[in-house]
């Protein structure tokens, strides 16, 4: 009887090894393979800065109340409280030790468009790596080298400070299983080539639904739900729907939407507030025919 309770014993063990085995296989850190980020010319540094303000870098990765010249100087160290914990925003400026000045192009690209750190480890969704995932690799290139240009700070952010069992790295592989990918947010058949180009500036560097579309509890997007506004992520107030199916952005025309991309103001002469402040002064540094595909898209999403 006991030589049975063994093997079973060792049967459960050896299950459990199995298990342990696939669960990591399909959760572990998963960058680009090295070749990806190979044989891209010089980047194309003004268009690095198109992409700098398309993905409101400063926002978040800037002193708080920076302005002018001190936006380009992205110390990080913004605290972002959630109901995971808090975020510590971190350091990318040209430093080669407290920022990404010492990180290679690859480093880079997986960090924005993998969610992988420069040392193989999962970096938390609260970088918006699940929009930037669809981000082309010149983009990426251009982006990182305009990055690089910019002032170096030596400033280090304090670690992140969450919650168990969100405090562990590894559960995040588990939340990519789920939740990450790299498609389309909504199909749109044969749109136009505005509308196209609106999809990939509002679904990738912009990340708009990041805010604009409601989350779980697990903090995943909830499905068929995108861009239809919700509870404010970092907990204070509401971020709104801005689909065709809205009662205020929704009204607006395709023109009134570009204008207040880049005037911050609305049809009724009312601005811009809250956290949106920000990201209109970030998106108002953008040509306007992208202003205008973002709004082209914007009238193109399924109303909510």
């Amino acid at each position: 009887m006991a030589s049975i309770w063994s093997k079973l014993a060792l049967a459960g063990l050896a299950a459990a090894v199995v298990g342990a085995g696939v669960a990591y296989a399909l959760t572990r850190p998963d960058p680009h393979p090295a070749s990806y980020w190979t044989g891209l010319a010089g980047p194309d540094l003004a268009h690095g800065e198109q992409l700098f303000w398309a993905g409101g870098c400063a926002s978040c990765h800037a002193a708080k109340g920076a302005e002018g010249e001190d936006l380009k100087v992205l110390s990080g160290g913004r605290a972002l409280p959630t109901a995971f914990g808090t975020f510590h925003v971190p350091n990318i400026s040209s430093d080669p030790k407290a920022g990404i000045g010492g990180w290679t192009l690859a480093q880079f690209g997986d960090a924005m468009t993998r969610g992988v750190g420069p040392s193989g480890e999962h970096l938390y969704p609260s970088f918006p790596y699940g929009s930037y995932a669809r981000m082309t690799r010149e983009d990426v290139n251009d982006l990182f080298g305009y990055l690089k240009s910019l002032p170096a700070s030596a400033n280090v952010a304090p670690a992140h400070e969450l919650n168990f069992p969100f405090n562990l790295r590894i559960a995040v592989g588990g939340w990519k299983l789920i939740y990450f990918s790299d498609a389309p947010r909504i199909e749109l058949g044969n749109a136009s080539a505005d509308v196209k180009r609106g999809q990939y500036l509002v679904e990738g560097p912009g990340h708009c639904g990041e805010c604009h579309t409601p989350r779980n509890v697990l903090g995943g997007f909830q499905a068929g739900q995108w861009l239809a506004g919700g509870p404010n992520p970092e907990g204070e107030g509401r971020i709104p729907d801005i689909t065709p199916g809205s009662q205020t952005i929704g009204k607006w025309s395709q023109d009134e939407i570009v204008a207040y991309l880049e005037t911050g103001f609305t049809p009724d002469f009312d601005s811009v507030g809250g956290s949106m402040v920000e990201v209109q002064k970030n998106i108002a540094h953008l040509p306007k025919s992208d202003l205008q595909a973002i709004a082209a898209y914007l009238k193109a999403v399924p109303a909510r």
